[in-house]
């Protein structure tokens, strides 16, 4: 097994505790509101959200995607940082055993934050991970993430 790391940082205007609310506290029930036509449902199918936890984000019928699981390692509102790993799903195929996600909220010095985010794929086999690989999946958080972050712009008065 082998494990490449890509790390990265996208700024925003919206607050760190904000964001961290919607995007981790909250995420079952506002990803699905703001992206009906991508994501059916998200789910606790093990414990009550919190570290230990695993949720299961279901796709809309059509989707290439059918599901994703993730098990929860860390949830640190204090320190805005959340841990956690992509354990199943068809994304992961016959090429990755799991993929763990390390995520702090940073403020910024305009009232918004940083984002910084460090994926490891954890690969199967001899099999080494390709960067095009990691852009796509890329691509994809970051229409969720934008997705969130508009809605918040848009919706001052909300997790604050």
């Amino acid at each position: 097994m082998g494990v490449t790391t890509y790390n990265q940082e996208v700024t925003t205007l919206v607050a760190p505790t904000r964001l961290f609310k919607a995007l981790v506290l909250d995420s079952e029930n506002l990803v699905p509101k703001l992206m009906p036509q991508v994501v059916k449902n998200i789910e606790i199918v093990v414990g009550d959200g919190d570290a230990g936890s695993i949720k299961k984000m279901n796709f809309v019928e059509g989707s290439p995607i059918k599901y994703l699981k993730h098990k929860i390692h860390v949830i640190d509102d204090k320190n805005l940082v959340t841990k956690y790993s992509l354990i199943e799903g068809d994304v992961l195929g016959d090429k990755l055993e799991f993929v763990t996600y390390d995520i702090k909220f940073e403020a910024s010095g305009n009232g918004g934050c940083i984002c910084k985010t460090s994926t490891e794929y954890h690969t199967k086999g001899d099999y080494v991970f390709k960067e095009e690989e990691h852009n796509e999946g890329k691509k994809q958080a970051m229409e969720l993430f934008k997705t969130v972050e508009d809605y918040l712009l848009a919706n001052p008065s909300v997790y604050v």
